[in-house]
């Protein structure tokens, strides 16, 4: 997963770099280093969305427990 993320990110960074050269009408390669630079940011946002979904999952299973075991105690520890 994380070479794919990669791989996304480097390709949303010069897609945009390469898109905003051609909104404005120069030359698509103007200055490599743009490209290299949005490669490198789209590598870093993919790549962090990707940790932070994960870390929102476990988040959200822990919320799931914990109201599991709320609902559990209510209804069913007060049959005393």
């Amino acid at each position: 997963m994380p070479a794919t993320a990669t791989l996304i990110g480097a390709l949303l960074g010069v897609g945009t770099q390469i898109y905003s050269n051609a909104l404005r009408k120069l030359p698509l390669m103007r200055h490599p280093w743009e490209h290299l630079l949005g490669m490198g940011l789209g590598v870093i946002f993919t790549n962090q969305l990707v940790k932070w979904d994960a870390q929102l999952q476990v988040d959200l299973d822990k919320m799931l427990e914990k109201a599991k075991v709320a609902n559990e105690r209510r209804y069913f520890d007060d049959e005393d």
